[in-house]
């Protein structure tokens, strides 16, 4: 799926505004008359579409194979050459890391961090911080990580039942597909990546975050393969749709206070700027370093 062209598919609504018009006077018709007030509707906010925006989501998310075009054949190929790929060595690889036991308790204890338990305390994380703080950022960062949660949720449901592959232990049916398993895509890394690239678009300007995000994600998604959970297709599957996912997410409703001031610094040294945001009544000087 490719998150720039899955965003066209947002329905846009147009608020009409109302025009005030005062009528003047017969004998005033040289003094200039007032401007027209437009009268605009609040922008409601993302709590209040969420569930909105989570069926306009769905509708993206599987509507998107018929948007494709020309230029989207330099991604779809070889990533689909690599998936076949993987999938004609998986009962290879997964038999070969299966003789191995030392990597299971490890790979148990990082794996839950793709879990939905796991994925939700970091979304609910965010979003408590940024009320308490009145962070937007925070807050919108946790909202749409929920988002991109359920999202994850219901794709990698509705694919496992359609693919139906055994997991790797399920003995001699092993990586078969349409078998009454449900390995195929990988659950944990689809969730994991998802919000992973919500999180890190948001705080694209902390590169500390972005590889703490990322690198989270990588984790999960490899140790489902040596905790003897998935096949390795069925990870990279996971880990490409969720970052699709994510990115489709954010770019279709992140949304810019415009009532926070700020100035990203992109140098290495730190800065003073100034933090101006009326809704919160909030007025000081921010020391900032990004690193």
């Amino acid at each position: 799926m490719k998150p720039a062209r899955g965003s066209q598919c947002l329905l846009r609504f147009t608020l009409l505004g109302l025009l005030l018009c005062s009528a003047a006077p017969l004998h005033a018709q040289t003094s200039p008359s007032p401007s027209p007030t437009p009268i605009v509707s609040p922008t409601p906010s993302l709590e209040k579409e969420f569930f909105k925006n989570i069926l306009h989501d769905q509708k993206a998310i599987w509507t998107a194979p018929f948007h494709l075009g020309r230029g989207d054949a330099k991604w779809i190929v070889p990533t689909s050459i690599g998936t076949m790929a993987l999938i004609t060595t998986d009962r290879i690889t997964g038999d070969e890391i299966a003789e191995s036991e030392r990597s299971l308790k490890a790979s148990r204890i990082v794996s839950s961090a793709g879990s939905t338990y796991g994925v939700g305390a970091a979304a609910a994380a965010f979003y408590l911080v940024g009320r308490a703080r009145k962070d937007t950022r925070a807050r919108e960062t946790g909202i749409l990580s929920a988002e991109a949660m359920i999202d994850s949720g219901i794709v990698v449901t509705a694919l496992k039942t359609i693919t139906q592959r055994a997991r790797p232990k399920a003995g001699i049916e092993r990586s078969e597909f349409f078998d009454g398993g449900n390995s195929f895509p990988s659950g944990h890394s689809l969730q994991a990546w998802s919000v992973a690239t919500v999180i890190a678009n948001e705080y694209h300007d902390r590169p500390v975050v972005k590889l703490a995000a990322y690198g989270v994600a990588t984790a999960v998604s490899v140790s489902r393969f040596t905790g003897q959970k998935h096949y390795l297709s069925d990870v990279l599957v996971g880990s490409l749709l969720g970052y699709g996912i994510g990115q489709y997410v954010f770019h279709a409703h992140h949304r810019k206070d415009p009532n926070t001031i700020s100035v990203v610094n992109d140098s290495r040294w730190p800065m003073i700027e100034g933090r101006y945001n009326r809704r919160a009544r909030e007025y000081g000087v921010e020391l900032r370093w990004s690193f």
